[in-house]
């Protein structure tokens, strides 16, 4: 065959015949070729036919070219290239070591990545303590009704936060009512003292589980939906346009959902409280042998105004917290279809995860307390 490739000065000299580059010359050793042996330039120019159209075929062969023709020092340089193919060249060399000689960056070890996640989970705790100080400021607008939430769409948050969750809220809790007086009445029967059933699922479910399981459910529901709501808007830019327009966006979007989720949490706190003690007195009166009556009598003497009040506060605790994290996963979520996912499913965990301790912050208060 002619000899395709020669040494003319500094250079490497490839010339490409009209027909283009063939398929069997990757693996056709360079002198077949034509380069002469011993050391070669570090100049590799590429002369073209007119209107020259490269095709995966050339791309190839160039590659491999420039890795036959490095001496360990890296890549030759490539001269009189289409900027399109020289850019796919350089790109197609940085690949592993032992491929092109390029030397590939070690992975981050253990203590950087700790790092790492650390620094961005303080400036997650950062944004979202700043987000915290900026409604709490905002509340004495709120309360004097001079802050800039439309009534339509409080409106709204109270249907998405109130009626639309009460079916979800009164299973959940008939359920549980049900189960802790099934589970005190099977071992409380076994010393005689059955009738304290009622005090159980009393005192459990308005001091401690009604409140939490309030909190998670509307976590999943409605702090999912505040997270997805405010990611979408942050995908479509509509956050960016309020602010253009002067109209803030924590007073706008965040401010009226801690409101609606806060004043609502407590109202649904004693729906629930009312399902789970039904649900105890269907299950625990049938096995204990107990009229309704009796059951009432000592459930109401059980559980006394210290147990709802302790109750109350956790729900409208909760119901803050649920949505502020909703609403700050939203804020800061990616601008993609993909960040909307990551943002409801991060709210949702966090959420239940600050309920949960700060149900342990007051039970140590409680118990300090003496209440």
């Amino acid at each position: 065959m002619e000899p395709v490739l020669r040494v003319e000065g500094p250079e490497v000299v490839l010339r490409v015949p009209a027909e283009g580059i063939r398929a069997d010359w990757l693996a056709r050793p360079l002198a077949e070729l034509g380069l002469p042996a011993g050391p070669v330039p570090r100049v590799l120019r590429v002369e073209v036919p007119p209107a020259w159209r490269w095709s995966s075929i050339d791309a190839a062969f160039l590659s491999e070219l420039a890795r036959r023709l490095d001496s360990g020092s890296g890549a030759p340089e490539l001269r009189g290239l289409p900027k399109e193919l020289q850019s796919l060249l350089e790109l197609s060399a940085e690949g592993p070591a032992g491929a092109t000689g390029t030397r590939v960056e070690r992975a981050p070890d253990i203590r950087a990545r700790a790092g790492t996640l650390a620094i961005a989970a303080a400036a997650d705790v950062r944004a979202f303590v700043a987000l915290l100080g900026e409604v709490a400021l905002l509340l004495p607008r709120a309360f004097a009704l001079r802050a800039r939430i439309r009534g339509a769409d409080m409106l709204q948050l109270f249907a998405d936060c109130g009626h639309r969750a009460l079916p979800i809220v009164a299973v959940v809790n008939v359920l549980m009512g049900g189960i802790l007086a099934f589970v005190g009445a099977v071992e409380l029967q076994d010393f005689g003292a059955g009738i304290y059933v009622a005090n159980l699922v009393g005192v459990a479910s308005v001091r401690e589980l009604t409140p939490i399981l309030n909190a998670i459910v509307l976590a999943g529901r409605t702090g999912a939906n505040f997270a997805a709501t405010l990611a979408t808007m942050q995908g479509n830019e509509e956050v960016d346009a309020l602010t253009t327009f002067g109209v803030p966006a924590v007073e706008f979007l965040v401010l009226p959902r801690v409101l609606a989720l806060s004043l609502l949490m407590p109202l649904t706190f004693l729906y629930g409280c009312a399902f789970a003690l039904a649900g105890g007195m269907l299950v625990g009166t049938p096995i204990l042998g107990l009229s309704a009556t009796a059951y009432a009598i000592q459930t109401q003497g059980a559980i006394g105004g210290a147990n709802f009040a302790i109750g109350g506060v956790k729900a409208l605790v909760f119901g803050a917290v649920v949505a502020l994290i909703g609403c700050h996963q939203g804020l800061r979520a990616s601008r993609s279809a993909a960040g909307v996912g990551v943002a409801t499913t991060t709210a949702v965990v966090r959420s239940i995860i600050a309920v949960i301790a700060l149900d342990a912050v007051f039970a140590v208060c409680a118990h300090a307390l003496r209440i």
